[in-house]
């Protein structure tokens, strides 16, 4: 299995920090992991972006993982690739991608994990934990009984794909995320508001 990070951090759009600035404070604030999230921007715009997170992730020892695209995680050669689940399915990305990259896939049910895990993801963002502004058309949230439930569930099945919880999780919510079998948490909102806002 794969070292996936407990923590990942998730960027957003911001009028005065770029994402790849975010990852540089990020990184220099003890976050191994960072997910470039640039939903509303053009291919060009990402792929500047990513090249100069990545060029941070160098200097930091961090990592990056590229939100959607394939293309342009080949292209600046990141550490992993997140995948929706109307994105490319992940078996595929592994076969255009390879296998050392680490890619995760998205689930909001007991069944889309199975699905993401029989294509062989490295982890699943499983999500929402609560309201989030962060996305749009917004899924039913799991909140703690829901990982609970759905942890037993892929045990079960002998299904083990490290869960990450997303999806308005605050510092506070992170040991009883922890606490239901759940593997790590992706942040966005209250780590940047933590690190970048202070």
């Amino acid at each position: 299995m794969r070292e996936i990070p407990a923590v990942q951090y998730i960027t957003r759009d911001d009028p005065a920090y770029t994402h790849s600035e975010q990852a540089r404070l990020m990184f220099q604030n003890g976050i191994r992991w960072v997910q470039i999230r640039m939903k509303k921007a053009s291919e060009k715009e990402i792929l500047r972006e990513a090249e100069k997170a990545m060029d941070y992730a160098s200097e930091h020892s961090g990592r990056i993982i590229i939100n959607d695209s394939v293309e342009i995680a080949r292209d600046v050669d990141a550490h992993g690739l997140h995948l929706g689940l109307q994105d490319t399915p992940v078996d595929e990305a592994r076969n255009i991608l390879g296998d050392e990259i680490i890619i995760g896939g998205t689930g909001n049910t007991l069944e889309d994990v199975q699905w993401q895990a029989s294509k062989g993801a490295d982890y699943v963002g499983l999500g929402p934990f609560r309201f989030t502004s962060t996305k749009e058309n917004l899924s039913p949230v799991i909140g703690i009984e829901g990982y609970k439930t759905i942890v037993g569930q892929l045990r079960a099945l002998n299904i083990f794909t490290p869960i990450v919880a997303v999806g308005g999780i605050v510092e506070s919510d992170i040991e009883a995320i922890l606490e239901t079998g759940a593997h790590g948490v992706a942040i966005s909102g209250a780590l940047f508001n933590k690190i970048i806002k202070t």
